[in-house]
């Protein structure tokens, strides 16, 4: 007789200290990268049409941005955590109580987190995170994931 296990949804504290934890953790790896290339030309000359006008430091904005996304996007998809929700007992799941979400529900979760971080200091988010039984923003309830406790 299987043992029945109540599933228990991540807060928005511990949400928020796992977020800080992975931004900490992800300026410490990125920064001497920016320090490394700092005045070299992220793009090929000629194929920078599109940033034109841009600096080298909104550049490096830019590409510590795309790094960030995916960062979230294969740790959470392929492992179910980034390190900071590891480090704070947290996992990413589906909803249906499969396993790790998979790639394409963790990139549309994270996209999502510009809307959950509408009108501003993620309002949306944070709104939903404590109205909801699953505890669930929004970006988790389109894409059909949950945060849990583990």
């Amino acid at each position: 007789m299987p043992i029945e296990t109540e599933t228990r949804y991540a807060g928005l504290w511990r949400r928020f200290l796992a977020l800080l934890v992975d931004l900490l953790l992800f300026c410490v790896l990125f920064l001497p990268i920016t320090r490394a290339v700092k005045g070299v030309w992220i793009m090929a000359p000629g194929d920078h049409r599109w940033v034109k006008g841009l600096l080298v430091t909104d550049r490096l904005c830019i590409v510590f941005l795309i790094f960030m996304f995916l960062y979230f996007v294969l740790l959470e998809g392929l492992v179910g955590a980034t390190l900071g929700k590891w480090a704070l007992g947290l996992r990413v799941v589906c909803e249906d109580g499969g396993g790790k979400p998979g790639l394409a529900r963790s990139a549309l979760r994270n996209v999502l987190r510009l809307v959950d971080g509408l009108p501003a200091l993620n309002i949306i988010g944070v709104v939903l995170i404590l109205r909801s039984a699953e505890r669930a923003r929004f970006g988790d309830r389109i894409a059909g994931t949950r945060v849990i406790l583990v």
